[in-house]
């Protein structure tokens, strides 16, 4: 497999974080996992800001997983502020959330959700959602910014730009 790719994961609820850790490892899926608790988090993680202003550490994601329901400010607001900012507005986003009503589907989908999945409940489902997800962007093509390279998100100069969970 190719290199690793930075997974953005936001989310408040620790065995969720947990749980999602564990079924990339089991589907062997290369990824830098990165965690942020919650909406205000997820927003000062995008724009490099206070303890995620080192983008070695914190490098800007190739995708992100939001979960609806956070504190501070849920993951509709989230979307809604992505889709505004030329930095963020082409960043994939895969809402993942134990929700499943229809009005939280829609709302995600007319904010510019790329995908709304509702949190497998077996390890098993887990681990398949998340090879499936791999599986699915390794034949996704993006479209190309200024300087030739994919473009999902702004380039990062620290780390090259490739195709997503590829």
């Amino acid at each position: 497999m190719k290199n690793s790719h930075v997974i953005l994961i936001a989310d408040d609820y620790e065995d969720d974080i947990f749980l999602l850790k564990q079924a990339f490892k089991r589907a062997q899926v290369p990824a830098r996992l990165q965690v942020v608790r919650d909406g205000k988090e997820a927003l000062a993680y995008l724009q490099g800001e206070g303890e995620f202003a080192d983008r070695n550490t914190h490098p800007f994601p190739d995708l992100l997983l939001l979960d609806v329901n956070m504190p501070q400010m849920n993951g509709f607001e989230v979307l809604q502020w992505l889709r505004g900012q030329p930095r963020t507005k082409r960043l994939i986003v895969h809402v993942l959330t134990a929700s499943s009503r229809e009005s939280d589907v829609e709302r995600a989908y007319e904010l510019g959700a790329n995908s709304y999945i509702v949190k497998p409940s077996r390890m098993e489902e887990l681990v398949a959602m998340v090879s499936g997800l791999h599986q699915w962007h390794q034949f996704l093509a993006f479209p190309k910014n200024r300087e030739g390279r994919t473009a999902t998100a702004q380039p990062d100069p620290h780390r090259p730009s490739s195709i997503l969970l590829a």
